[in-house]
């Protein structure tokens, strides 16, 4: 079963804030590490990726720079103190949503 794009959407910066929380990570190693993670739910394509980490960029979440590894030039992403302060605050709004939906979806049972 495919996800509609709208829900993946309304989690990609969550998502990116938390993987970058743990380390340091180029383009293709972000893309490949959500799919292994989400068990393929959340297959990125770069047009879909690279957006979204230049608009993080921009509003001060996150900073790039570049690294030659194995001879090869890459672009690396790392999270701000201000991306860490974003991260804090997108993972309680998830919670409260993820909580309420579950509380819908369940019924009255689960309350």
């Amino acid at each position: 079963m495919e996800l509609d794009k709208n829900l993946i959407g309304g989690s990609t910066r969550l998502l990116l804030l938390a993987l970058l929380s743990e380390s340091d990570r180029y383009g293709y190693d972000i893309i490949r590490t959500l799919a292994e993670r989400s068990q393929n739910v959340f297959a990125f394509k770069e047009g879909t990726l690279y957006p979204v980490l230049h608009k993080l960029e921009a509003e001060g979440c996150i900073r790039s720079y570049e690294k030659v590894v194995d001879g090869r030039r890459r672009r690396y992403y790392s999270i701000t103190e201000q991306g860490k302060k974003q991260l804090i605050e997108e993972r309680q709004q998830w919670t409260t949503f993820s909580t309420a939906v579950a509380h819908i979806l369940n019924g009255p049972a689960f309350a």
